[in-house]
């Protein structure tokens, strides 16, 4: 259970974030539980749409994807594919495209590294909708302090997490590194959706991902 100060914290970070989105043309809402977000992702997402993923661990923490398969949605769940790559050129057709953020700003910019960059692209251009679920442990101050987290955070756990052989996997910072093995290929920042319904951001009042 969160401390209540940490919980009003949230409450006003995450309003100022979700304005921030908004001016920047992406919906935003605020779940206080991860019941509460698998509920507003679950409202985003009609009955027979196709929906496919990056490796988004906050689909996962919230039960998201599960409730997926079990329910009446079309999943491309790329682990059965035998034809990786045909599971994502089949996500850029997707009705649905989930993912979470390596870190977003309280105005709304979000950040994402990417090894292979099918997630990044797929959020730039192809699913029709693409819902976000970020824990508000990701949101930073700054676009500067957002780079320093998806860069000094998230990559060197994705990379132990892969058991990749890069420098911040044994030294847990970046090294800027051009290592066969890195996974910081891509960067993308999202700082406006040009297209009005397309981006939705789900802010949970809980640390989700790294």
């Amino acid at each position: 259970m969160l401390n209540e100060n940490v919980i009003r914290r949230n409450e006003l970070l995450a309003r100022k974030t979700i304005k921030g989105l908004e001016s920047r043309n992406m919906s935003g809402y605020y779940a206080m539980t991860k019941k509460d977000a698998l509920a507003q992702a679950l409202a985003l997402i009609p009955e027979g749409s196709s929906v496919s993923m990056g490796g988004a661990m906050s689909a996962h923490e919230i039960g998201l994807v599960e409730a997926l398969k079990d329910g009446n949605y079309n999943f491309i769940d790329r682990d059965q594919y035998t034809d990786k790559r045909a599971a994502m050129l089949a996500a850029y057709d997707a009705d649905i495209f989930l993912s979470s953020a390596n870190a977003i700003t309280d105005d709304g910019i979000m950040v994402n590294i990417d090894g292979n960059s099918n997630r990044v692209s797929a959020i730039a251009q192809g699913p029709k909708k693409v819902i976000f679920i970020v824990g508000m442990n990701k949101v930073c101050p700054d676009l500067d302090s957002a780079m320093k987290r998806a860069r000094n955070v998230a990559a060197p756990i994705n990379a132990q997490r892969f058991g990749l052989s890069t420098p911040c996997s044994k030294t847990g910072a970046c090294m800027d590194c051009k290592s066969p093995d890195t996974i910081c290929c891509q960067i993308l920042i999202t700082r406006f959706s040009r297209h009005k319904d397309r981006i939705h951001v789900i802010l949970v009042n809980r640390d989700l991902g790294f």
